[in-house]
């Protein structure tokens, strides 16, 4: 991206975040530009959640159970930053994020604006000793 003030909310479809190659990576890259980030989907929390986990992102926020324009809405109320850009993967995509207030961002120009790779997403490696989960105390 811009490497811009870091005022900036970023919310990523999940569709989009699947078709990132390391959405870890793109996660901790966007963490240095942005003040938040996180996952949008109409699919069910525990969707994301598992994706997210499997991949190690930590999200800011998520839909959860209300749909999308509402999510937008609602994270857009609650984090005043400068800028909100959605990053979709679809012409419904960019009229959800006009209809919310949102700029909108295509996964495409997103990718080769911040070097990201698109492809098949690819979970994190593992420490030695296996898979570690660090969602326990």
């Amino acid at each position: 991206m811009d490497g811009g003030s870091g005022d900036m909310t970023l919310a990523f479809e999940l569709a989009a975040l699947k078709e990132l190659a390391y959405p870890d990576a793109v996660f901790t890259d966007a963490r240095q530009w942005s003040e938040y980030v996180g996952v949008i989907s109409e699919k069910p929390t525990y969707v994301v959640t598992n994706f997210c986990r499997k991949h190690r992102i930590r999200q800011d926020f998520f839909s959860g159970p209300r749909g999308r324009e509402e999510s937008l809405e609602n994270v857009k109320a609650q984090f005043d930053t400068d800028r909100h850009v959605f990053v979709g993967t679809s012409d419904e995509d960019a009229d959800l994020a006009e209809a919310a207030g949102w700029e909108y961002l295509s996964v495409e120009d997103a990718a080769e604006a911040a070097d990201w790779d698109l492809g098949e997403p690819e979970p994190p490696e593992t420490t030695q000793g296996g898979d570690q989960r660090d969602d326990w105390p």
